[in-house]
């Protein structure tokens, strides 16, 4: 069995550990606190409904004691999903073109209007996607509801293919407009993952590669993507983190319906983030800790999206140590 080496610690070192160590442990303490908070304050709501029928009732009306989060986590994983599926490929192929294609003068003004992108507040983007992405997607809604309307995802109730004269009110506040949003807000974030990570891809091995005869997009796909695996991982998983609990564009944006509505271009959706802003102002007691026990679903649903990718990404190379 090998020995591990043993260096002294200084007295530096050691308060350096002490501080990583209290940080983690405060940054525990305080998910545990929110997350005790929330079942504190949600007790009297589950006590009354049961788990079972909280997560299975589609209907939101807690002052008669009938609610549940069926519809609005539902539609919370749907606006999710639309923006993971838009964002990915965007995020990956603008990191690639950062790090391995655009000119080196030409990088730092890109990475800054990425980073620029992120900050951006997400009213901004809710205003955007409401007065003028909404009325440019109508046609593509349209168009994948007239083609791929056979597939239940994108079906539109009451329209038939081809009709000309559907009325574009039904394409409108849906699930795909929320989502595009969404993906544009979550897609700056994964960007900057992925691109530090391809960034770190062994200049020795890139060389390599060039000189057994790769073009470039062969050294991307020999070097560049195995290597940066984790970090398309962990990007993703971030970014899918951050759409899971998008609010202020999201209920901006849809028409809120308390019924199951697997249907992502057809008007009506909801999530859990915009029913808590919905109703926050105007709950009851029972009410609020109606609203707190779905805040305690989506922390849950939020932790355990996170805590898959930590796993994901210490598996995979670019997470977990050098072998070297």
């Amino acid at each position: 069995m090998p020995r591990r080496p043993y260096t002294a610690r200084g007295l530096s070192d050691r308060i350096f550990r002490f501080q990583l160590t209290a940080t983690g442990v405060v940054v525990l303490g305080i998910m545990a606190a929110v997350g005790l908070f929330l079942l504190l304050r949600a007790g009297q709501a589950l006590r009354t409904r049961g788990v079972w029928a909280f997560l299975t009732t589609a209907e939101w009306q807690p002052d008669v004691h009938n609610f549940g989060i069926a519809a609005v986590l539902t539609g919370t994983l749907l606006i999710a999903g639309v923006a993971v599926t838009i964002s990915v490929p965007l995020a990956v192929g603008t990191a690639l073109f950062i790090s391995d294609v655009a000119p080196r003068p030409l990088r730092r003004t890109l990475v800054t209007m990425v980073d620029l992108m992120a900050a951006v507040p997400s009213v901004v983007y809710g205003l955007w996607g409401l007065f003028f992405l909404q009325q440019h997607v109508i046609g593509l809604s349209r168009w994948l509801s007239d083609w791929l309307g056979w597939i239940p995802l994108f079906k539109v109730d009451g329209t038939q293919p081809g009709e000309p004269l559907a009325s574009d009110s039904v394409y409108t506040a849906s699930t795909f407009v929320a989502g595009i949003v969404v993906a544009l807000m979550v897609a700056p974030i994964q960007c900057s993952v992925m691109r530090e990570v391809f960034a770190q891809a062994p200049a020795g091995e890139r060389e390599g590669a060039y000189a057994l005869g790769a073009t470039r997009w062969g050294m991307i796909r020999a070097v560049v993507l195995p290597y940066g695996k984790g970090g398309i991982i962990g990007g993703t998983m971030l970014g899918l983190g951050r759409a899971l609990g998008e609010t202020i564009a999201v209920y901006l944006i849809i028409s809120p319906v308390f019924t199951i509505q697997p249907h992502i271009l057809q008007t009506g959706s909801n999530s859990v983030s915009s029913l808590i802003a919905l109703h926050y102002g105007d709950a009851s007691t029972f009410g609020m800790s109606a609203l707190m026990a779905a805040g305690l679903a989506l922390f849950l649903l939020t932790l355990a999206v996170n805590f898959t990718a930590s796993s994901i990404v210490a598996r995979s190379r670019s997470g977990a140590q050098s072998e070297a």
